[in-house]
């Protein structure tokens, strides 16, 4: 008889149902005392068989309350599957069970979360909602497994329905992070988006290995979606874990009205932007930086071993007379027809293999390229390599130009040497003033101003006019 029920579960046949209840009233009750593995309410619970489960629960409540090998109740399956009706009809028996966990520690809260099932948890949530706080073995929230399996609806109902509690909505687990630092690691762009304008998040809070969100997303693998979420932190004034130290008195932390939170502080000691400093991008970009120094030193090697238009192949000298001109072999032909031209290819050629090979020494040296000035040379020497590369390459194009073609190039050549040199003087122009800072130019401002006092009072006093003087100034 257990069997056959069994099989009425599986299909859901209430008929059936009736006939073995007829047959043996206590068929249910011994199924309890008996079943150490699934119930027929399991399994019609997990199948979906709605009025089965009802007609079940109707007549012996008590199988709502049963756990299987893995302790899991019927509310568990039911939940897992997205059975509405049947979690309603479940609940109205025994409520209780939202709160019982199964072997790894989860409710059917949790269960319905991990799938997105949106109605089973709004039901849930609505009978017991102190389920929803439920915590898992590592310390993680409902909503934590909300972000881990990117169930954004899901997410967002339970803010809803607990009332968007900042404490809930801020909660860690053991390691430390919060909800926007799991989103963010896994670029989950329209969750970040959705916390940071809707939900009253902490952007600053700090995990156990002392990371904000945004130290989350710079130590991050590289991605599309970075440049957004970097936005979007930014808005919400999110900080770096050594940044929040500059903040005077970031104890006095509140929210503000769209739910983000500020602090009350000194304005001059918060950074203006959360753009890396000048040292720090160049740690970032060190491997490609000495991968490009890397490639123009053997474009330079090359260029020098190899002169444009080769080498002789054979020894000349001035006792032949089927020649004009003596050389030995190996020597550049170029250095023979343009005796002019090749000292400048050579030497350009040399100062951008140098400087290429400075790079890549200075790279690997570990000198604290946190200050201004270390950068600031590394720029020039990095300047300085490709322009002399540039200039190598206008040699070698010249000499490998026909003579009937010179004319246009030469044209191409002096265009592009004048913008060249313009854009090259206004970087190092830009950098030097970067570099010096407002305090010089303030310097020279002021020591320009007063010479012209010094030279109109030096002027009025000549003449005796004093008060005109105080009048000017």
């Amino acid at each position: 008889m257990e069997q056959r029920l069994y099989e009425a579960a599986m299909d859901g046949n209430i008929t059936s149902l009736h006939e073995l209840l007829q047959e043996d009233r206590l068929l249910l009750d011994r199924v309890i005392l008996y079943c150490f593995n699934e119930t027929p309410l399991h399994v019609a619970a997990l199948r979906g068989h709605v009025d089965f489960v009802k007609e079940i629960v109707a007549r012996n409540p008590e199988l709502a309350g049963e756990l299987n090998s893995q302790r899991l109740s019927p509310l568990h399956l039911a939940s897992v599957k997205g059975h509405v009706e049947i979690v309603k009809a479940l609940l109205l028996v025994n409520g209780e069970m939202c709160l019982a966990l199964d072997r790894d520690g989860r409710n059917p809260l949790h269960l319905a979360a991990i799938k997105g099932r949106v109605s089973v948890l709004k039901e849930l949530v609505r009978v017991r909602p102190d389920a929803a706080r439920t915590k898992l073995d590592q310390g993680s929230t409902i909503l934590h497994v909300c972000v881990q399996h990117n169930q954004l609806e899901a997410l967002k109902l339970l803010l809803l329905m607990t009332m968007n509690d900042h404490e809930f909505a801020n909660c860690k687990n053991e390691r430390g992070n919060t909800i926007l630092h799991l989103a963010v690691a896994d670029k989950q762009i329209e969750t970040i988006k959705y916390l940071l304008s809707s939900v009253r998040m902490d952007v600053n809070a700090i995990n156990v290995n002392g990371f904000t969100a945004l130290d989350v997303l710079e130590q991050s693998q590289r991605d599309v979606k970075d440049l957004d979420i970097a936005k979007s932190l930014q808005e919400a004034e999110a900080l770096r874990a050594k940044d929040i130290a500059l903040v005077a008195g970031n104890e006095n932390r509140t929210i503000r009205p769209n739910g983000t939170p500020w602090f009350v502080h000194d304005q001059r000691n918060v950074p203006k932007s959360i753009v890396p400093h000048q040292g720090e991008w160049l740690d970032k970009k060190r491997d490609a930086l000495i991968v490009v120094a890397s490639l123009i030193a053997t474009m330079a090697f090359q260029a020098g071993v190899s002169p444009p238009g080769g080498a002789w192949q054979d020894n000349y000298n001035s006792t032949d007379t089927n020649q004009t001109v003596p050389h030995r072999a190996g020597e550049a032909i170029m250095a023979y027809n343009y005796p002019d031209s090749y000292p400048i290819f050579l030497r350009a050629n040399t100062i951008g293999f140098v400087a290429s090979l400075s790079t890549i020494l200075l790279l690997i040296s570990g000198l604290p390229f946190k200050r201004k000035i270390f950068v600031w040379i590394l720029m020039v020497i990095m300047w300085l390599t490709v322009t002399a590369m540039a200039v190598t390459y206008v040699m070698a194009i010249v000499a490998v130009t026909p003579k009937s073609q010179r004319p246009p190039l030469t044209g191409v050549i002096v265009v592009a040497v004048i913008v060249w040199g313009v854009l090259m003087a206004l970087l190092l122009l830009g950098n030097t003033i970067r570099l010096l800072g407002r305090a010089p130019l303030n310097r020279l401002g002021r020591f320009i101003w007063q010479q012209r006092i010094s030279f109109h009072s030096a002027y009025l006093n000549s003449n005796g006019d004093r008060e005109a003087l105080q009048i000017q100034l």
